[in-house]
This record gives C-alpha cells, sequence and structure tokens, in this order.
C-alpha cells in the first residue's frame, strides 16, 4: 500500500512559535498522510544566512509530496511561491475567511475556510 506525504505550507518568517507551529500540529496530528513540516528546519533570525538551504529544503520537501496543505490565512512570498513551484500537484488551502487573491484559486485543486476541511478533503482522497 502506498504511503502519501503531505507537506505544510505555510507562513514562518517574521511569524512566533505558535503562529507556525499550532496549526501544523493539529494536521500532523489528524492527516493520514506523511507530513513534512519545514519548521523542524527553523531558520528564523537567520534567514539571510540560509537563503540556500531554505529554499532547497522546502522545494526537496514539495517535491517529495503528494499534497500540498497551505495555511492561506494571511499572505507569505514563500507560500505564495510554493504553491506555484507544486502546480502538478494537489494544493488545498484554508482561509480562515481571508480574501482569496484570483492567484490564489487559479492554482489551488480546492480552497476552504477551515484547518479541519482541508484535512478532510486531502483524507478523503486517500
Amino acid at each position: 500500500m502506498k504511503t502519501f506525504t503531505t507537506y505544510l505550507c505555510g507562513g514562518i518568517n517574521g511569524l512566533n512559535d505558535s503562529s507556525c507551529q499550532d496549526w501544523r500540529d493539529e494536521a500532523t496530528s489528524k492527516l493520514r498522510t506523511e507530513v513534512l513540516n519545514p519548521m523542524r528546519r527553523d531558520y528564523r533570525g537567520k534567514e539571510d544566512l540560509s537563503i540556500e538551504e531554505i529554499v532547497k529544503g522546502d522545494l526537496a520537501d514539495i517535491q517529495a509530496s503528494d499534497y500540498i496543505l497551505v495555511n492561506a490565512t494571511r499572505p507569505s512570498w514563500g507560500t505564495a511561491m510554493e504553491i506555484v513551484y507544486a502546480k502538478d500537484k494537489p494544493v488545498v488551502a484554508f482561509t480562515e475567511g481571508a480574501s482569496v487573491s484570483p492567484w490564489l484559486r487559479f492554482h489551488c485543486w480546492k480552497i476552504v475556510k477551515t484547518l479541519d476541511e482541508a484535512i478532510e478533503a486531502i483524507n478523503h482522497t486517500i
């Protein structure tokens, strides 16, 4: 039986631990897939010294994933670029009611309001 993997895509730069990790912890506990969490490589405070490691690590995680789960509750340059990079994979974004750009709509397989709905969308396809 194939094991599926989900990349947890969302803002990190400039955010506190809770904003970065809480939703990822919840997703990890509820998804029926393996999870790739970019917070395992926490470069906050040393971004300028780790540019290549940050980008190449995230791109490798996206390549290794079957699904991309996006926290789209606030704008993030890195998150936007990761979504575009993942163009051939199912991208599921949750917004918590935030405004949804046509760019986000174009690049996502599904956009929902809550994390639980996003998790269910992925779990339902497995």
